[in-house]
């Protein structure tokens, strides 16, 4: 987006008048040019931050806060309010909403402390890191920190994620494995939004061809005015922190499909 220009300093294209036809500016005149490129440098930076933002907020919106998300975004270090976001998700993609730790079970607790501290980490010792596909594989390392044990089907290779299972790295062959364990999570559909909770898995299927093409962790769920549900997510490939699902399969993915794992207490 385009800024509009600082106010000018009338003088700001001039020398000071007994610098004409000097060869040295004195130290006098150093002050004087620096106190004046310093007084507009500072309406700049407020004028970006009044038109570009809208508001000055200070800290950003996550669980243990101020420290997220997990954003589009988390890199703006700027806290959204709950009310504003919900008035337009889909022109935020990653709206830092504030997560209510004391909401949480001590398992869903650890696994959001997990996803808020390794949403944007590009590798990890214990669990390794896959270019350009890690998201199943962080999907995975959360569900561990719930309290999750491995099995036969779905394991990681210590500092290996390319040699763990189908099932901990895949986002289809997790959906897969799911449906063999209805112990572990029950399938919802996009239509069913008010029983997804923070900690549920999200999966898209972004060409609607029945796999799974991107994983995610359901950070926020929120009931609007209108009685509508926006669900927030976060994830690796790219590095998410309260993503919108709505942005994701309206903005990014236009016609993408939707749907969810709701994790067994």
């Amino acid at each position: 987006m385009s800024y509009p220009e600082p106010p000018s300093d009338p003088h700001d294209d001039f020398e000071p008048a007994e610098l004409s036809g000097a060869d040295e500016p004195t130290e006098d005149d150093r002050r004087r040019m620096f106190r004046r490129r310093r007084a507009l440098a500072v309406t700049a930076v407020v004028t970006v931050l009044a038109v570009g933002c809208g508001f000055v907020a200070i800290g950003w919106a996550s669980a243990t806060q101020g420290a997220p998300s997990p954003a589009e975004s988390a890199e703006d270090s700027v806290e959204v309010q709950e009310s504003a976001a919900s008035a337009d998700t889909t022109a935020d993609p990653d709206s830092g909403l504030e997560l209510d730790w004391a909401s949480l079970s001590t398992d869903v607790a650890a696994q959001m402390e997990y996803v808020e501290q390794n949403w944007d980490s590009t590798w990890s010792d214990e669990y390794g890191f896959i270019d350009e596909n890690d998201c199943m594989n962080l999907a995975s390392q959360s569900l561990i920190a719930r309290g999750w044990v491995e099995d036969d089907e779905w394991w990681y290779a210590v500092g290996d994620a390319y040699s763990s299972s189908a099932a901990w790295r895949s986002s289809t062959a997790f959906m897969e494995y799911l449906e063999s364990r209805p112990d572990l999570a029950t399938a919802l559909t996009d239509d069913q939004r008010d029983q997804v909770k923070v900690g549920d898995i999200v999966q898209f299927d972004w060409d609607v061809s029945g796999d799974r093409d991107h994983t995610g962790i359901v950070t926020a769920v929120v009931t609007n005015d209108d009685g509508s549900i926006d669900v927030l997510y976060a994830g690796h490939t790219d590095a998410t922190w309260d993503r919108s699902v709505d942005y994701a399969i309206t903005e990014l993915h236009p016609g993408g499909d939707v749907y969810y794992w709701s994790i067994a207490d």
